[in-house]
């Protein structure tokens, strides 16, 4: 059965959230492969550095996506359309997540909730970001949104 695969180093987002995630993730794409994801935690001179060398802003942000598919956001995935995709444990990857952990803090801190919440959606939002979806008009945004909502709320987290 495909599933979903987070690879990210120890630490930062425990494997009980991993294992998680990947399990709020599953079925939510109509795949023939296991998809696969990569994130990576970094500070702000980092993410800043990213920034401005990916989208030519030169500032500190919370969250980055760099997705590795195009065109995917809502169609099935079929792993033979993506062969170059494919890592060597036979997964498709669609992207990677770089989260700033001193800006998702602040966030949480900001607006009152948990930094595991924050992280959550920070990671769930970069996930979205990698499968196709966008904020850039009202319309995007709120079925993002609904998408993340979802997600999290698989995994029992709510809004504060």
């Amino acid at each position: 059965m495909a599933g979903f695969r987070i690879y990210c180093e120890d630490g930062e987002f425990p494997a009980e959230n991993v294992a998680a995630l990947e399990r709020a993730m599953e079925g939510f794409v109509t795949t023939d492969i296991s998809l696969s994801i990569e994130f990576i935690f970094v500070d702000e001179a980092e993410i800043q550095r990213l920034n401005r060398e990916q989208r030519n802003i030169d500032k500190v942000t919370d969250v980055l996506s760099f997705p590795s598919l195009d065109g995917i956001k809502g169609e099935e995935i079929y792993g033979a359309d993506y062969p170059y995709e494919i890592d060597e444990e036979g997964n498709l990857l669609i992207g990677s997540v770089a989260v700033c952990c001193q800006r998702a803090r602040e966030q949480a801190e900001e607006y009152g909730h948990s930094y595991e919440r924050e992280l959550h959606y920070l990671l769930v939002h970069g996930i979205m970001h990698c499968l196709g979806y966008d904020h850039e008009t009202d319309e995007e945004r709120a079925e993002m949104r609904e998408k993340e909502e979802y997600i999290l709320g698989k995994m029992g987290i709510k809004r504060a």
